[in-house]
């Protein structure tokens, strides 16, 4: 029997970025591993991806259109051909655009699945044509991002490979063991050769368990730390001060901001004792190089942009930026931004529609959004009814009976569940696409590897049909996915030296190209992509935007949704942090049972102090509750989280779990930058759920 080798790449929402091989024959996969050619995945696969066959050929797959024949989320569907669903969208959609015109159809989509095709151009180029309303993607890591481009000009990481040189590693609000499992050897090498290893983290998560020193403050409050550290630093003359002269600007301005934070104050914050502040402070300032790790759940607060921007300080009163294993670790995504026309087609699309917030969708579908109101939800790449802040008006507003809602999903999800027409997806071995990473700087060719099972449809193709019901007739709306990628390189390829030469031939011949930049260490040259050139402390963009343009910290907080309701004390209340899963990834593979076995029934971890109160035993179903709604849950009763912080991994799916999840307590304000989601900051209540 016949076996070919298939390369590709892991699709989901992870730094890693993982080449993968599949063995295919006779049609059917019957081997999926890591390669070992890839120099990051290095022939190992993460808990969550290594059994990807069984998330394919799942019992449970969608293989063919559905419509709903019963009440919304009444779980009765008729099978449909695909004519029919184009059809009947179509129709709808064009009633909806003759009223209300284009902007009340929402596209929205996420991380569910990455890719330069099947996710980036197919969430551009087809509803920019429509005009739909713009979907502002800000749920995930928004406001560092826009924190970082301010302050360094550009998201650019040191990578995986020069941890090694590390003599001390601070991992701030971030668990790559179960996140970013590939940087994970580097780390323990650069420890065994002597490296420090500091988490900061509210809970003693798995990376956590293995630091020389964890410290936990209080959620949110991570700013208010890395100013106090900072304060340290320069009262002990600990600080760069040649550095900071030739880098940066508004170093005056901040030093002063810095006299505010003094240890006795930043220890009433935070909860961390002033000498543990100074232990560190000493620690960090004295070690080179001293590598800033952080990752997005770190700024999931309403202060989450300035937090980041604190803790920027950091390297720069060192001078360890453009230091080989010190500076920051965050993202590579600048590295590579996609030519934007070759994603867009801007030119030839009418202007942009306005923008709904993503951590809003369930306020915009229930009143907040009126001129004019969403009249239809198209939804792929994303699972919101489970993964979104305050879930539970998210399906509220999905119930809408005047609300026609299309879900293109692999699985009946939550989300899918409360559609009108259901069609079927397609696996990443089933479809073509192109992954950069936001963790390095390999760029990985996902060759399809089997035929869509039954009747699924791509993102890309879906997108082609969808344009030819809509009498689209753009070229640029019908190409295959191998045009569109060899496009994307050439048009990119005139603004970026790495690229150029690159072609879709080479990347489907070789599997994964590394990219070389130079220089190979971020800002070891010197200059930094801001207007000013420097690392700008104070920030002149962000002052025209009425933001302190000097890093700050405010204090974060969250009424619970119960809006002064008396039953409610707030001193009986705690904050609950709702960080990655281990075993899925947000919501993907929270249907498949191995996995959810290994994870274990829904759980909260609670600090004992905290479950005596309430007369909580190890074991016991409580429920987690505020104003906004509840979930229940297995009582962990562990150390773990400090008191007056309880834990709960997000992801699970809410219809196999009584229909609610924690997603039901989490809030939708926004944050201080760039319409950042605010998970975190999150004030419920928790008692014993009654016999």
């Amino acid at each position: 029997m016949t076996t070919t080798k298939i390369y590709g790449a892991c699709p989901h929402d992870c730094p890693d970025t993982c080449g993968v091989i599949t063995e295919v024959e006779q049609g059917r996969a019957v081997k999926f591993y890591a390669s070992s050619d890839h120099p990051i995945t290095a022939g190992w696969l993460c808990a969550k991806v290594r059994p990807y066959l069984d998330h394919v050929y799942h019992p449970d797959r969608l293989l063919h259109p559905l419509r709903r024949s019963g009440a919304k989320g009444g779980g009765e569907w008729q099978r449909i051909s695909w004519a029919e669903a184009l059809g009947e969208i179509g129709e709808r959609w064009r009633a909806v655009i003759d009223q209300h015109g284009a902007e009340a159809i929402l596209p929205y989509s996420y991380s569910g699945t990455l890719g330069a095709v099947q996710m980036g151009i197919t969430s551009g180029r087809f509803w920019n044509r429509l005009g739909a309303s713009q979907l502002e993607r800000s749920i995930c890591g928004a406001a560092a991002e826009m924190a970082v481009n301010h302050t360094l000009g550009v998201r650019q990481s040191q990578s995986y490979h020069d941890v090694v040189q590390s003599k001390l590693v601070i991992i701030w609000g971030h668990n790559p063991v179960s996140t970013a499992p590939h940087f994970m050897p580097h780390l323990r090498k650069a420890q065994k050769d002597g490296c420090k290893l500091v988490v900061i983290d509210p809970r003693r998560t798995r990376t956590a368990q293995s630091a020389d020193i964890h410290i936990a403050p209080k959620p949110a409050t991570d700013g208010a730390l890395a100013l106090g550290i900072a304060h340290i630093i320069v009262n002990a003359d600990l600080h760069n001060e040649a550095w900071l002269a030739a880098n940066t600007v508004g170093w005056p301005e901040l030093r002063a901001r810095l006299a505010e934070y003094a240890p006795e104050r930043v220890a009433a914050i935070t909860g961390i004792s002033a000498e543990t502040l100074s232990e560190l402070a000493h620690l960090y300032a004295t070690t080179q190089p001293a590598l800033i790790k952080i990752a997005d759940g770190l700024q999931r607060h309403p202060n989450g942009g300035q937090t980041v921007r604190c803790i920027l300080t950091l390297p720069a009163l060192t001078g360890q930026y453009g230091v080989r294993g010190g500076g920051l670790a965050y993202s590579t995504s600048g590295y590579v931004q996609w030519d934007d026309d070759a994603v867009n087609k801007w030119a030839e699309c009418p202007p942009p529609g306005r923008r709904v917030n993503m951590n809003r969708l369930g306020a915009a579908l229930t009143g907040e959004v009126t001129d004019p109101p969403i009249q239809s939800l198209y939804i792929f790449g994303a699972n919101p009814a489970a993964v979104s802040p305050n879930a539970g008006l998210i399906r509220q507003g999905m119930l809408r009976d005047d609300l026609f809602t299309v879900v293109h999903e692999l699985f009946m999800t939550d989300s899918a569940e409360l559609a009108d027409i259901v069609l079927p997806a397609t696996s990443q071995l089933e479809h073509t696409d192109l992954h950069k990473s936001y963790g390095h700087t390999v760029l990985t060719y996902n060759q399809q590897a089997i035929a869509p099972l039954g009747e699924s449809r791509s993102n890309w193709d879906v997108m082609r049909m969808l344009a030819a019901e809509m009498g689209f007739e753009e070229p640029w709306l019908r190409d295959s996915a191998e045009t569109v990628i060899g496009e994307l390189l050439t048009a990119t390829a005139q603004s970026i030296p790495a690229l150029q030469g690159m072609t879709r031939d080479r990347l489907e011949r070789e599997g994964s190209v590394q990219l070389l930049f130079t220089p190979d260490v971020p800002f070891a040259d010197g200059c930094f992509p801001t207007p000013s050139g420097k690392v700008e402390l104070f920030c002149n963009r962000l002052a025209a935007h009425g933001i302190d343009p000097l890093p700050t910290y405010v204090s974060a907080d969250d009424d619970g949704g119960v809006n002064g309701q008396s039953q409610w004390r707030k001193r009986d209340s705690l904050n609950l942090i709702s960080g990655a899963a281990h075993h899925f990834t947000t919501s993907t593979f929270a249907n498949q049972d191995a996995l959810v076995a290994r994870e274990g029934e829904p759980f909260v971890e609670i600090h004992p102090d905290d479950a005596a109160d309430r007369r909580i035993r190890h074991g016991d179903t409580v429920v987690v509750e505020n104003g906004r709604g509840s979930a229940e849950l297995i009582a962990r009763v562990t150390d773990a989280v400090c008191p007056g912080v309880v834990a709960s991994p997000k992801g699970r799916w809410a219809r196999q779990h009584d229909g609610r999840n924690i997603n039901w307590t989490t809030p939708d304000a926004l944050g201080d930058l760039a319409g950042q989601s605010t998970f975190h900051t999150n004030r419920v209540w928790i008692r014993k759920r009654e016999s």
